[in-house]
């Protein structure tokens, strides 16, 4: 692994809300840090409500990750374009976070250990 990433099971039960609706909930979180950046919290698939959802055209590239590809949150009042990702073909260091989610920080998304 990059010296730089760290994945390992997030303590206890994680929760994401959007436009006051709950996406998920899990005790089977990961929290994956890299370098200076905030730690990220990567919900499984299965743990989102994946109706919220809608597949994006978006895409990024991390040489230490691999190819993340985006969805956008549909709430009520409006569409958070792009604010999550997933790496579904990581690279082996991070394989961990196969099949996970995670979601960018914003005025609109919480996500929170409850």
């Amino acid at each position: 692994m990059a010296s730089h990433i760290k994945v390992a099971k997030a303590p206890g039960t994680w929760t994401v809300r959007a436009g006051g609706a709950v996406l998920g909930e899990s005790s089977n979180a990961l929290e994956l840090t890299e370098g200076d950046y905030p730690p990220v919290i990567y919900f499984p698939r299965g743990d989102i409500a994946m109706a919220f959802l809608d597949d994006s055209d978006e895409t990024s590239h991390c040489p230490h990750k691999g190819d993340a590809r985006y969805f956008s949150v549909v709430t009520k009042s409006r569409t958070l374009t792009n604010a999550v990702w997933s790496y579904e073909d990581p690279k082996d260091d991070v394989a961990e976070i196969k099949d996970h989610l995670a979601f960018y920080a914003m005025e609109e998304i919480t996500v929170e250990q409850i």
